[in-house]
């Protein structure tokens, strides 16, 4: 009765990984942008581009450990 339900589950935190993976994608593309824009040396821009950077690839691993097809 309650195990039936795991692969839906997998399926649904799967497609909304694969989500953040892509929210945050765009989020560390223009956070790129913006640092490439600035004039002067910002650390508030690098802290965000680095944290933006970090959480994508953060995803994107957990991803390749659950070994869910990013399309």
């Amino acid at each position: 009765m309650f195990f039936r339900s795991k692969g839906k589950l997998k399926k649904e935190f799967d497609d909304r990984l694969v989500n953040l993976i892509k929210e945050t994608k765009e989020d560390l593309q223009q956070a790129k942008i913006i640092e490439e824009l600035m004039d002067d040396y910002d650390l508030g821009v690098i802290a965000q581009r680095k944290t933006a950077e970090s959480i994508h690839f953060y995803l994107f691993k957990e991803a390749r450990i659950r070994k869910v097809l990013i399309k």
